[in-house]
């Protein structure tokens, strides 16, 4: 996680933002609702397996198999987007791969902080309003990030613009 932030800065430099924004849609949908749909299917997979005793009679919760689904599912397309580079595919491709790999780290982290909230509260202990948290929770994370990093932006290029 320490050594993302230098590559997300160097290829976020390099973007073509146009392209970027114009498919902003689309690497939303793929890293947000397509991160739900995986860790939901997976951590459900994982729950109906374990009450089959499946696993050699020890049973996981509903919220340790999300949790744990949550973790697994956080894919990082490295290879995939420079075999891109390498044989050249659709530009518009490329950044659609590349957007949705940045953001899905995001969704990833909410959600693994979040189903790691919920078992701390203990599944017992959950009421609705909780639920509702967890919600707002993703997207007060996801302004959150969004104004940090205008703010550092907007204090890197005053230094730069200052400074010989």
């Amino acid at each position: 996680i320490y050594i993302k932030p230098p590559i997300v800065l160097e290829t976020g430099y390099f973007l073509p933002k146009r392209a970027f924004f114009d498919n902003l849609g689309t690497i939303l949908l793929l890293a947000v609702l397509n991160k739900l749909f995986n860790t939901a299917c997976i951590g459900l997979t994982l729950w109906a397996f374990g009450q089959t005793s499946l696993y050699g009679g020890t049973t996981f919760s509903l919220l340790e198999c999300l949790l744990f689904a949550s973790f697994i599912t956080a894919v990082d397309p490295i290879a995939v987007l420079a075999t891109f580079v390498e044989i050249r595919v659709n530009d518009t491709l490329y950044i659609v791969v590349f957007g949705e790999s940045l953001l899905n780290d995001a969704v990833s982290i909410v959600l693994y902080r979040m189903f790691a909230g919920f078992l701390k509260i203990g599944h017992t202990n959950l009421a609705p309003l909780d639920y509702s948290l967890g919600f707002v929770s993703f997207f007060v994370v996801t302004i959150g990030g969004i104004l940090v990093g205008l703010i550092f932006g907007f204090m890197a290029v005053f230094m730069t613009k200052f400074t010989e």
